[in-house]
Formats: C-alpha cells, structure tokens, sequence
C-alpha cells in the first residue's frame, strides 16, 4: 500500500515506536555540535522513554537489564555534548 511521500506515517507497535523515538533523540544529542538550549530536557526525555520501555510488557527481562543500565548512564551524562568536552577526542575517533 503507497503511501504519501511528504506525510511520516509509521505503523509501527506501541514499543517500537517508542524506542525509535529515544533513538531519534539520542541520536539528535549525538550530532548536536556547541551549546544547545534544549539538551538537558531531551536528556530527561531520553531517561524517561529509556525508564518507558524497561516497564513496557513486551520488552524481554535482558532488555530490561540493558535499558536499566543505559537510564543509569543517562542519569550520569554530563550536559555538554561530548565534543564541548576539553581534549574529547573528535566524533569521528568514537567509531574507533
């Protein structure tokens, strides 16, 4: 079934869509180079999603231990962006 190119309509189930979400956002921070007004309350949206998912009835009981841990993790992040970091290595050493 076609669908409209200019429209972004997902079927997708409700955890799904809630964890491409969080990968949306997390990916967002990722990429954000300087100083971002908003990067702390897309950081707390990204423990609340991650906090969502480790409770939703379709995630598995691994799962829930690796978003349990990553909820920590983003508890703990710092609020600049790892590039704003003095003497961060650049993005592109993080594949590496």
């Amino acid at each position: 079934m076609p669908t409209d190119p200019c429209t972004e309509e997902y079927l997708l189930p409700q955890v799904e869509a809630l964890l491409a979400g969080t990968l949306a956002l997390m990916t967002g921070l990722s990429h954000t180079e300087g100083p971002c007004a908003r990067r702390e309350l897309m950081r707390d949206k990204v423990r609340a999603n991650l906090k969502e998912l480790a409770a939703h009835p379709h995630v598995s009981a691994t799962l829930r231990v690796v978003l349990a841990r990553l909820v920590d993790h983003w508890r703990a992040a710092p609020t600049a962006a790892p590039a704003d970091r003095a003497g961060a290595p650049p993005r592109a050493a993080w594949l590496h």
